[in-house]
């Protein structure tokens, strides 16, 4: 039922996001090149690694993301543009509409095994821990909203992720503020002196 709701999702939605992605491709093109976008190994159901796309952001180089970051890498992230490259990995079932996020595959020795239970499902462009805090929240507080996901996901909660996904990207919320990095890099220290 779930791969059902994904496929019917993205196929009917195609009049929209196809266009846009098009659009978006066009104005990364135009202010940072070739290529158009930002690929990287990420971990998907079962730990397994696969090649993460989405619209670049950042012109390459050196400097902290804030740095790197275009006026339109800044409109694609605080929209969320930046990931309708991945409705082509919903497509092929690497992933999902809705599910823990895929983070890089170089995290994967870094979980606990509790943890590392966020792998027991596809992963998605919007998830739980999304649409509770998306950057805004600690590392240990999104893998503990994926775990909560992994143990109590159905059609219906992946209905109103989606909502609540629409509703929180028109607000923003979640959203970095413009002197700040991305995303934290994810390491096991702060859990590490947490125990000690």
């Amino acid at each position: 039922m779930k791969r059902l709701f994904d496929i019917t999702l993205v196929v009917l939605s195609a009049p929209i996001w196809l266009p846009v992605s098009a659009a978006v491709a066009f104005a990364v093109w135009i202010t940072m090149g070739f290529p158009v976008v930002f690929v990287q190994e990420r971990a998907g159901k079962g730990g397994k690694v696969f090649r993460f796309m989405k619209f670049r952001s950042m012109r390459s180089g050196d400097g902290s993301d804030f740095e790197r970051t275009t006026s339109i890498g800044r409109v694609l992230r605080s929209t969320s543009l930046d990931e309708l490259p991945q409705l082509w990995h919903v497509l092929s079932g690497k992933m999902s509409l809705v599910g823990p996020r895929p983070l890089p595959a170089k995290y994967l020795p870094r979980y606990s095994p509790e943890q590392f239970r966020r792998h027991e499902v596809l992963p998605g462009i919007t998830g739980w821990a999304q649409v509770n805090g998306r950057n805004a929240i600690s590392w240990d507080r999104k893998f503990a909203l994926d775990v909560w996901y992994v143990d109590n996901r159905s059609l219906w909660l992946d209905i109103k992720i989606v909502l609540m996904t629409f509703a929180g990207v028109l607000r923003r919320n979640g959203v970095n503020s413009s002197d700040e990095e991305t995303m934290s890099e994810f390491t096991r220290l702060a859990s590490l002196i947490k125990s000690v």
